[in-house]
């Protein structure tokens, strides 16, 4: 019986320390006890609360929610299909840090490729789809780029599919709170991003005699009622990162919180702003469409 690399133990640590060993030379942006937050309606875009929402970080793996808008915009147009299988690149194997221990030539359908990226924040599974799609990373990275400036995320370069710090001679990915938020605002426009996003844990490599167990990076999905995503991120000199959405009685936050000094920081404070969002959403009097709130001035600044 072929054994998958994940089983191995003697090499899941070294891919482990990829993730949190700081690049050379790259400055860290985390801050107390954040570096900047956002929450807006995610109808109109008006902000419910925002401090030093356009602080530029680095998004880490929340980049990976542009993938999902790609790879599922390419679905929507008949690109691709869900069932589509993907034959698994030497390139994309190779990824480090979180992972599902992709094998070259292993063949899985978009579908279950999207999970892993969601739920696993798998870094194979994102260069595995970018590859399949637009032939390598670097050109699905030119399509990154173009959606971000077409929804506006005038603060945001993506240097990457995965978020993972730069190498050597490589630059880092950096986006703000308030350009995630827009992100995610077209995100939740359609409904399957919940299908992944909401999923707290799944088998991966289901004919394997021991499934590979993902499970989901996001603890709001347990502590806020209605929280069905979206995405976290960390490594060392990016802090810790989340963008989060919930719903009620019609009405859904989206809160985002980049470059904080602790994830436990990072989830009080999120947790605290979608929450006050959601209720202040719910319980206005209907009246008209406040102004889209779009300067950096903080204002309901959580103590």
């Amino acid at each position: 019986m072929k054994t998958h690399r994940w089983l191995c133990s003697s090499i899941i640590l070294p891919l482990l320390i990829v993730a949190v060993t700081p690049a050379a030379a790259l400055d860290v942006m985390s801050n107390h006890p954040y570096l900047g937050a956002i929450a807006v309606d995610a109808v109109t875009g008006d902000a419910l609360f925002e401090d030093n929402p356009d602080a530029v970080g680095y998004p880490a793996s929340v980049v990976k929610l542009m993938v999902l808008l790609i790879i599922l915009e390419a679905v929507e147009a008949g690109h691709l299909t869900l069932d589509e299988p993907v034959t698994v690149t030497r390139t994309a194997a190779k990824m480090g840090g979180s992972q599902v221990y992709l094998e070259e030539n292993e063949v899985f359908p978009v579908d279950e490729l999207l999970y892993a990226l969601v739920v696993r924040s798998a870094n194979d599974a994102a260069a595995a789809l970018a590859i399949h799609y637009a032939g390598s990373k670097e050109a699905f990275i030119e399509l990154m780029n173009g959606r971000a400036r077409d929804i506006d995320m005038n603060h945001t370069v993506f240097h990457s599919v995965h978020g993972l710090p730069p190498g050597r001679g490589q630059l880092p990915d950096i986006s703000t709170a308030r350009d995630i938020a827009e992100l995610c605002r077209v995100l939740v426009q359609k409904p399957i991003v919940f299908k992944y996003t909401s999923t707290r844990r799944r088998l991966f490599r289901t004919d394997a005699d021991v499934p590979f167990e993902m499970v989901n990076h996001n603890p709001l999905l347990k502590t806020v009622d209605g929280c069905d995503g979206l995405k976290t991120g960390f490594f060392y000199a990016a802090g810790f990162s989340i963008a989060a959405t919930a719903a009620k009685e019609g009405k859904r936050v989206i809160a985002v919180v980049i470059g904080a000094e602790s994830q436990r920081v990072r989830d009080a404070r999120a947790k605290k702003i979608l929450t006050e969002g959601l209720s202040t959403l719910v319980t206005s009097e209907p009246g008209p469409t406040p102004a889209s709130t779009r300067s950096s001035t903080p204002t309901n600044k959580v103590p």
